[in-house]
């Protein structure tokens, strides 16, 4: 931990106070500390530079970013929310609607139904250009509620009194546009079976034709493939002095489960910082006169916890590797357009 109130913790550490945070600005810029070059440095940055995997399953990732600034990280976290394409229905043609539900309502919550397909595989959609098998995938809802011949006389229960009376997700069928049978070896449908579209009554029914393109959260959250993309910096806990006895065991309390332990030492107990990383910071510690000057609570710059939660349309270690080859495009976008005007 750097000192309190040391230059080392103004350039590398965010503190948290009882009445404010403090050193919440990156100021580690060349010329500002007397004695340190901090002009970037290709060596240095690749040397402190790294990602850690902490955490994967099928919807969620979390992982550590060191070494970088927080314009780096946040521009990871728009990138994942706004830039990654996806598949999405973007067109519904409607022949029949009965329901209760109105065209355009129907059409919006067709359209907010993640689809399981690679975007990779597909190219953009212009106005201008005729749906083929690039840049088309097609979707077919036909549903019909009828009345159930089996069902009991005295029940009430429409589970029961009607056949096909919940559109789900599920009825969504993949119609396949020219060679895509053949050519893509894939099972395209909604991510989730089990997403209630409309509810029927005997006699109503839903005949729809959907488009599904390529398309980005810049131009519609539909497009987005996260449910969320957040990070947060590496909390740091030092106990600047032993709490023992009652006072670590209110210390304890303060803080989220998991961060504090206490430890029997010499038949007195002693709280200690078990896992500083599971800590959301309340500051309820501020709350205990006798305990707030007892702690010192920071959080390191230059640690980014990264969680990402994706809506299943890819995994979300994909989607963080395209995040990044979007950002390198961008970089490569920005050197060619300083090379042109170089030129001029």
């Amino acid at each position: 931990m750097a000192a309190p109130g040391s230059v080392e913790e103004m350039r590398n550490r965010v503190v948290l106070g009882e009445f404010g945070v403090r050193n919440v600005h990156t100021t580690d810029f060349p010329g500002n500390y007397s004695g340190y070059n901090d002009a970037w440095d290709k060596q240095r940055f690749e040397k402190n530079f790294k990602v850690d995997m902490i955490h994967m399953d099928e919807s969620t990732l979390e992982f550590d970013m060191v070494g970088i600034d927080a314009a780096i990280a946040n521009a990871f976290r728009r990138i994942l929310l706004a830039e990654v394409p996806t598949m999405a229905v973007e067109k519904v043609f409607v022949y029949n609607n009965t329901s209760i539900v109105q065209d355009e309502i129907l059409a919006h919550r067709l359209g907010l139904i993640p689809i399981c397909a690679d975007p990779r595989l597909f190219e953009y959609k212009s106005e201008e250009d005729e749906c083929d098998e690039i840049n088309t995938l097609q979707f077919q809802l036909k549903i019909k509620c009828s009345r159930n011949p089996q069902a009991a006389r005295e029940s009430s229960d429409p589970n029961e009194l009607y056949i096909n009376h919940k559109v789900y997700s599920k009825h969504m069928e993949w119609v396949p546009l020219g060679s895509q049978a053949d050519n893509m070896n894939a099972n395209f449908r909604p991510v989730h079976d089990d997403i209630l579209i409309a509810q029927l009554r005997p006699g109503q029914e839903i005949d729809v034709l959907m488009h599904c393109v390529k398309g980005i959260g810049k131009d519609h959250a539909k497009f987005s493939p996260v449910a969320t993309a957040s990070y947060r910096l590496l909390p740091e806990i030092t106990l600047l002095q032993p709490v023992e006895g009652e006072a670590a065991e209110r210390l304890k309390k303060c803080f989220s489960s998991g961060v504090i332990e206490i430890e029997e030492i010499k038949g007195k107990k002693v709280a200690r910082v078990a896992n500083a990383r599971l800590d959301t910071f309340s500051r309820e510690i501020f709350r205990h006169d006798d305990l707030k000057n007892l702690v010192h609570l920071a959080r390191v710059r230059d640690h980014y916890i990264f969680s990402v939660e994706s809506t299943g349309i890819l995994p979300p270690d994909v989607l963080v590797s395209e995040a990044i080859k979007v950002l390198m495009g961008k970089c490569q976008r920005f050197l060619e357009e300083l090379k042109s005007i170089q030129k001029k």
